[in-house]
């Protein structure tokens, strides 16, 4: 998934999400932090979101259905893949992928998971903290393979 993917799935989905809140254009205007007028091109698919616009709809309604339809349970963690490009930036925990992940292959106690919903990759430490993540397969595996050895070092 990249960026613009995200962007135009959020953006096809804005109209659906306000519903599910129950906020009024002029609410949900204000709550992501744009005009009325441009929420109104976004819903009539003459705009799209911009991505500022489309991470503070993803923060501020992670936990709505449309949100998660789009992303799985953990939205931020898809949208941070994107705006890090897949570095190591920082460790998370993370509920050790019981829903919405698939293992993809487990070296010297880290695991590799794919999201079922946005097909990007991560490795989990043994404690289930997030330790890397990206959409490129080969990538993650290789990251996988550099973790599991310098672990085997140290």
């Amino acid at each position: 998934m990249t960026r613009d993917e995200i962007i135009s799935r959020v953006s096809e989905k804005i109209r659906v999400l306000r519903a599910e809140v129950g906020y009024t254009q002029d609410k949900m205007a204000d709550i992501i932090g744009i005009s009325k007028k441009t929420l109104v091109q976004i819903e009539k698919g003459r705009a799209q979101a911009g991505w500022s616009t489309v991470v503070a709809i993803a923060a501020l309604f992670r936990e709505t259905e449309t949100i998660q339809f789009l992303f799985g349970n953990e939205p931020l963690e898809v949208l941070e893949t994107i705006a890090h490009e897949g570095t190591d930036y920082r460790k998370e925990k993370t509920l050790g992928g019981k829903v919405w992940w698939r293992e993809v292959s487990r070296v010297g106690g880290f695991v590799m998971q794919q999201n079922i919903l946005s097909q990007h990759y991560r490795i989990l430490d043994q404690d289930d903290f997030r330790i890397f993540s990206s959409f490129e397969e080969k990538e993650t595996m290789e990251r996988l393979e550099e973790i599991a050895a310098e672990a085997l070092k140290g």
